[in-house]
């Protein structure tokens, strides 16, 4: 178990270092790339956010095709940032073209996360075929047996006949099932197995 933990907390650290990294070398890119403020700090936070919608694409199993098209984008987007910023970009002199992909990469990454986050997957089809319908049971099959009628307790019987002299004194008329199950909120054979005891 310590062995197990000791190599999760170097994972985590390791993760936590690479993360920290990646975010300060994007954050000085578009910095560099004329988005000052607080627009800076959110474009990690952008291309953080799709690498994890792509790579939870690719791990529920569907449309992998779409996860990992977003997840090489995204990653690229890191990368070039982290290569960037290694010395062989003059961040004082930052070319127009990359102006233009840094101002264009918010629409990119919404983009990118919505699609990832609201196309649904397709649906699965029947795997095996579904059986033919038959016209009527099997010559050699049994008739089907009566359900034997529901125990109705003694109380419940006398309880239903209050019930049947009251609406006979307000309605002249005696009480059907229908009402009789309405009244008791009883399924409809237990209906019967009392109207018939009544």
């Amino acid at each position: 178990m310590r062995a197990y933990l000791a190599r999760v907390d170097a994972v985590l650290v390791q993760a936590v270092i690479a993360a920290a990294l990646s975010f300060a070398h994007l954050h000085d890119l578009a910095s560099a790339a004329g988005q000052d403020g607080w627009k800076a700090w959110a474009y990690p936070v952008s291309v953080d956010l799709l690498l994890v919608a792509a790579w939870r694409r690719l791990r529920s199993g569907a449309s992998k095709a779409a996860g990992w098209w977003w997840f090489v984008v995204a990653l690229v987007a890191s990368l070039g940032a982290n290569v960037a910023t290694a010395g062989l970009l003059d961040l004082a002199d930052v070319p127009d073209w990359l102006r233009i992909l840094v101002a264009g990469w918010p629409a990119v990454a919404f983009l990118g996360g919505t699609l990832l986050a609201h196309t649904a997957p397709a649906p699965e089809t029947a795997s095996a075929p579904a059986e033919p319908e038959t016209a009527g049971p099997p010559a050699d099959s049994e008739p089907e047996t009566k359900q034997p009628a529901p125990h109705v307790p003694a109380a419940l019987v006398n309880h239903a006949r209050k019930l049947a002299d009251d609406h006979r004194a307000r309605t002249g008329s005696p009480i059907d099932t229908d009402t009789l199950r309405a009244r008791l909120g009883v399924p409809a054979p237990l209906a019967d197995a009392i109207a018939s005891r009544l």
